[in-house]
């Protein structure tokens, strides 16, 4: 009895697969067929179907209506220049001095071929200055005696630039009085025991040459301007 069952499956089974694959269509058994153009056969007036339209859509520009064209600037605008940005021309403020009144004029007569307004000479003083000093001797003997005593004790001098103070020695210059006395102070220590302190040059009036915006232009002129500044040297504005 199992046997007939299990032939009797088989058997179905097989007479399932030829009837799905269509090998029983000769005989009219196959199943129906899904595919194109069955299935355009099988639809009902398909142009009669219509698709909504979305109501919030914004309806289409037409295709004849051109987009606008962007705004032009004004042709005054755009034919108006540009100014460039101004380059910095880099200068150097320069001096020199002090100059005497003849040290002074001579710099003005060399600083005249400069251009106008490119320097000046601005009025300052002269500090005097303070000498440790011996004499006056009465003659060369007593100079020359004095000199061999500061020698045997080790104390250097030299001629004063005073003419009223010659024949004299001087053993020390100083810019005050103040460090002319510490000068002397020193001296008395090694035995010198006849020097004092006097002033050899007031204080005089002055000049400074400035020239406060050098440029390259104005620094090749400055050459001609060297000789009348003496040993004194053009340096950066204090």
């Amino acid at each position: 009895m199992l046997r007939i069952l299990v032939l009797v499956l088989l058997l179905a089974n097989a007479g399932y697969y030829a009837w799905a694959q269509g090998l029983l269509r000769d005989w009219g058994l196959a199943p129906a067929q899904q595919a194109e153009p069955q299935r355009l056969a099988q639809q009902i007036q398909p142009e009669a179907l219509r698709l909504p339209r979305a109501r919030n859509a914004a309806p289409a520009a037409p295709a004849s209506v051109a987009a606008p064209a962007p705004a032009q600037a004004p042709a005054s605008a755009a034919s108006e220049p540009v100014a460039a940005a101004a380059t910095p021309v880099a200068t150097e403020c320069l001096q020199a001095g002090v100059f005497d009144e003849e040290q002074a004029d001579a710099v003005r007569r060399a600083a005249a071929a400069l251009p106008q307004g490119s320097w000046s000479l601005q009025r300052t003083t002269i500090a005097g200055r303070w000498m440790v000093y011996m004499g006056r001797f009465a003659d060369a003997d007593a100079l020359a005696r004095k000199r061999a005593e500061l020698r045997e004790l080790g104390v250097s001098f030299d001629k004063p630039n005073n003419p009223s103070l010659e024949p004299g020695l001087a053993l020390g210059r100083f810019s005050t009085e103040e460090a002319a006395q510490r000068g002397l102070g020193n001296l008395v220590a090694k035995g010198v025991r006849t020097a004092r302190v006097v002033q050899e040059r007031p204080d005089a009036p002055g000049y400074q040459l400035r020239l406060p915006a050098v440029n390259d232009g104005l620094r090749a002129q400055l050459d001609a301007l060297r000789p009348a500044l003496g040993n004194k040297t053009l340096r950066t504005c204090a």
